[in-house]
């Protein structure tokens, strides 16, 4: 009976070990040198998914490179429909890899977690899904070479930062100019995330730490989920990677200067991973390994980090829920929300920040002075990190918005958004508060293939206006409340309007003849003095104006009935009562 058991378990060790040889990784093949192909990614996540009921690999939206998102769903049970999953009260910790494939840290991480929780040399508790995009940016993990990220220390060949477009995609998650951003949404509003990762590679200064951590900013978060946030989640994860050997920092927002005095937390506006995730109330995250290290310890500390991600879920289930369920209930009845913020240099919070001295000597290139450090002189200093913004700009709730049909790529984004909205089931007149953008500044260059709109003012009206059928109608009682105030509030930070989907308004369509308007204009000029006294006005206080005879022109053009009311009259509309 005894030699009989042991035959067992030495049959059950074999049989273990064989399948842990079959399901190797490039990374461990190559002894923490190298990343796979993207082929390589896909191959071995597909037999990983036929060996393992534990594993379930889904095919998801088209990208811009012609191949699908894939999305892998690992769990105790192999329970792979998120109804499910909501219903038996699971958490979801969405893992993403690969938005820029020259930091493919986190792709080959996630391949050596999954394939020890299927070998159960790492097990997750049953209350925890763990959610993996295996490679985000297809396009640029295809376009591979050596070359790229010249100071970055290993693997020895990855991908390249742009997509198939040349976006990047950590820029792109409001716009969605890429089919890969589509495919991203629907994913995420399919899991409604309770954590979100994004795993990144760094640069910047030279430091001892082999991993820093962007955390979503607590403020902007915000409520009960911010607190929590910065008074227990991410403190917690500071104290398990440093059980696990990792002296964890915040990521060293600090570049072309030391860091010894501190730094002000990254700003993750909505147009960034973790900056979108948050306008869905999910806890997001940035980690981001040092360059300059080895490869395969980069490729580690990601591994534990996920580990401690899991291990807080895990241990804080129901709390994360609550705190998720009750900030939706409390977005949905807000009667305001912050569209701006300023950092506030009286509050910081203080951390051990491990890093070398730096100096100045003569470039080698130039011969003028340049930033080095020394690695021979490695120290440990209290730093300060800057991580309060106060609210610098509210925006009060309208009852609803009203978005005309024909700004349909704005409606299609929406809809992806899944923003409950219903067309109008007849032409409907509705008194309605309107913006006329009055001034705005544009980037004289294109930034990821658009020219943002910033420092925006706008004047407010009231007006009854004629919408026709179809047009649409967005109530704002539901979760979508905190996305719709940041994309369509034309002064937010990343609106629709900064991303130049209602450029067209901009200009103007509708013209005159000046010669034949200066007779028409001085008959509407003696009809109406209150038009011909604010004309006055404006050249007794505009000199270059008085010295405009084109100017006067058009002066009395634009305060006619002549004048066209869509001009620089923003076409999302509010009503407010």
């Amino acid at each position: 009976m005894q030699k009989t058991f042991v035959t067992l378990i030495l049959f059950m060790f074999v049989a273990s070990f064989s399948f842990s040889q079959n399901i190797s990784t490039r990374f461990e093949q190559s002894k923490g040198t190298q990343t796979p192909t993207y082929f390589e990614i896909i191959d071995w996540w597909k037999k990983l998914d036929e060996k393992s009921g534990k594993v379930k690999m889904l095919t998801m939206g088209m990208t811009d490179a012609g191949y699908p998102l894939h999305l892998i769903l690992v769990s105790n049970n192999g329970d792979y429909n998120v109804d499910n999953i909501r219903k038996n009260n699971k958490r979801i910790i969405l893992i993403n890899n690969g938005i820029h494939p020259g930091e493919p840290d986190g792709v080959d991480a996630s391949m050596l977690l999954a394939k020890d929780i299927v070998t159960n040399k790492y097990k997750i508790t049953d209350n925890v899904v763990m959610a993996f995009i295996p490679i985000y940016n297809i396009g640029g993990c295809l376009n591979r070479s050596a070359n790229y990220r010249v100071d970055q220390e290993g693997p020895e060949e990855f991908g390249f930062r742009g997509n198939s477009q040349n976006l990047d995609l950590n820029r792109d998650f409001i716009k969605c100019d890429s089919k890969d951003a589509r495919a991203f949404t629907e994913i995420f509003h399919l899991l409604d995330p309770d954590v979100f990762v994004d795993n990144h590679v760094s640069n910047g200064a030279d430091y001892q730490h082999v991993m820093t951590l962007l955390t979503t900013q607590h403020n902007k978060l915000g409520g009960v989920m911010g607190d929590y946030l910065m008074k227990e989640f991410e403190p917690a994860l500071y104290t398990l990677m440093k059980q696990k050997g990792y002296d964890l920092v915040p990521y060293v927002n600090s570049f072309g200067d030391t860091p010894e005095n501190g730094w002000p937390e990254y700003w993750d506006s909505p147009r960034y991973a973790s900056g979108y995730a948050a306008l869905w109330h999910t806890f997001s995250f940035v980690p981001e390994t040092h360059m300059l290290k080895p490869y395969d310890q980069r490729v580690k500390a990601t591994y534990t980090l996920m580990q401690s991600f899991i291990e807080f879920t895990a241990k804080n289930s129901q709390q994360i829920k609550s705190l998720r369920d009750q900030t939706k209930k409390t977005m949905q009845s807000a009667t305001s929300f912050p569209i701006s913020w300023v950092l506030d240099r009286s509050q910081y919070k203080e951390v051990q920040y491990m890093g070398f001295e730096a100096g100045r000597k003569p470039s080698e290139v130039s011969g003028l002075p340049r930033l080095y450090y020394d690695r021979s002189k490695p120290f440990e200093k209290t730093v300060k990190i800057f991580n309060y913004f106060a609210v610098k700009n509210s925006i009060v709730k309208p009852k609803a918005y009203i978005i005309p049909q024909g700004w349909w790529k704005v409606i299609e984004l929406l809809k992806l958004n899944k923003v409950q909205m219903t067309p109008l089931k007849k032409d409907t007149t509705f008194e309605v508060e309107t913006y006329k953008i009055d001034d705005y500044k544009t980037l004289p260059r294109q930034y990821e293939m658009h020219h943002i709109n910033s420092e925006v003012k706008t004047t407010t009206s009231t007006q009854s206006i004629s919408f026709k059928k179809g047009d649409w109608f967005i109530t704002m009682n539901q979760v979508a409340n905190r996305f719709l105030i940041e994309t369509l509030e034309p002064q937010a930070e990343d609106s629709y309007f900064t991303w130049n989907y209602f450029d067209a308004i901009l200009g103007q369509k509708e013209g005159y003849s000046a010669y034949a308007f200066e007779d028409i204009a001085a008959e509407y000029l003696k009809n109406n003095s209150d038009i011909r006294n604010k004309l006055e006005l404006q050249k007794a206080k505009d000199t270059a104006f008085a010295k405009s005879g084109r100017a006067q022109l058009n002066f009395v053009y634009q305060n006619s009935h002549w004048y066209e009311p869509a001009h620089m009259r923003y076409p999302v509309y509010r009503i407010i009562k």
